[in-house]
């Protein structure tokens, strides 16, 4: 015997309604059906789950039970049905999400609010990598989502979607000569000591910067390197050396740092991006139509301002 969905929607109603009359109108169907059907549940189950009377039905104790069980079992069948389609359309189910340190500050958490409060199905599951890393784990299928910052070495088989645009701010400890100004040029810069990101970690980054800085007329001084951004911080705010970090840390603050804007920033604009497989899972798909629409949330406005509004434009062409 085959215990359809049917089968036990049809024991269901007639035990909630106790009268097969009754259950026949509500299941759409004429009362001699209902009553055989019935009949040849209770043959295949070998257990008697009704009782006739002249007025009706009553349940057995052990129809009760099946009654009980048989409406969980339709139940569940119903919420798999919904949550398979919920799935398909993008709206539920799991998107493992890497991104750079530097994007951990801003762009990261105003992506996690808008996805809580549009996709409360999608969860995302976060984890913090390097570019390269994070590159190679969306290729090999091991993160569904990359937020990374443009430019990066290898983007051969990824879709690149670029989510905003930052420009780069010159971090200096409080009591810096640069401390108060409201911006300074890069060649402004030239005598200064540098902490910059390890070569592993952001080398085309590292390499940008360098060359906007020859084009002021200067090389670099590098006084240490450091993995992350909380690190080049940490030596600038000893008070060793300055450096560059993307203008939304700014809004962040910090008690030991001052930040001030580089005229003609539009030199170090950075475009921060979300790297994902061809054919992405549906929940990937919705989650990058999601940071498109609500790319002006998540990017927010410019936290540090040159005198003057320069004109922006990404130095990155993808």
């Amino acid at each position: 015997m085959e215990l359809t969905p049917r089968l036990l929607e049809q024991f269901v109603v007639l035990a909630e309604e106790q009268h097969f009359g009754h259950a026949a109108r509500r299941l759409s169907m004429s009362q001699p059906p209902l009553s055989q059907a019935i009949q040849r549940l209770e043959r295949g189950l070998g257990v008697l789950l009704l009782e006739r009377t002249s007025r009706g039905v009553r349940l057995t104790v052990a129809g009760a039970a099946f009654a009980a069980d048989a409406k969980r079992v339709l139940e569940a069948q119903e919420a798999a049905v919904a949550r398979v389609r919920r799935i398909s359309k993008g709206v539920e189910g799991t998107v493992r999400l890497g991104y750079v340190s530097s994007l951990g500050y801003w762009h990261l958490p105003r992506l996690l609010a808008v996805a809580a409060r549009e996709l409360p199905g999608v969860r995302l599951d976060v984890r913090q990598r390097s570019s390269a890393e994070l590159c190679e784990q969306v290729r090999q299928g091991v993160a569904d989502l990359a937020l990374v910052r443009l430019p990066v070495s290898d983007l051969a088989g990824l879709e690149v979607r670029e989510a905003a645009e930052e420009s780069t701010v010159l971090a200096v400890p409080c009591d810096h000569p640069l401390a108060g100004a409201g911006s300074v040029p890069l060649a402004r810069l030239r005598d200064e000591e540098f902490v910059t990101a390890a070569q592993p970690a952001m080398p085309r980054i590292g390499a940008l910067i360098e060359d906007a800085c020859r084009k002021a007329g200067f090389e670099l001084r590098t006084r240490a390197q450091a993995e992350d951004l909380t690190s080049m911080l940490g030596y600038t705010a000893a008070g060793v050396c300055v450096c560059f970090v993307p203008e939304r840390v700014a809004a962040l603050g910090h008690p030991m740092i001052r930040f001030v804007a580089i005229e003609g920033g539009d030199r170090l604009v950075t475009t921060v991006a979300a790297l994902s497989r061809p054919n992405a899972d549906p929940a990937v798909a919705t989650l990058l139509e999601l940071m498109e629409r609500h790319r002006p949330e998540i990017e927010g406005p410019a936290t540090v301002h040159p005198r003057g509004t320069p004109t922006r434009r990404t130095v990155v062409t993808r």
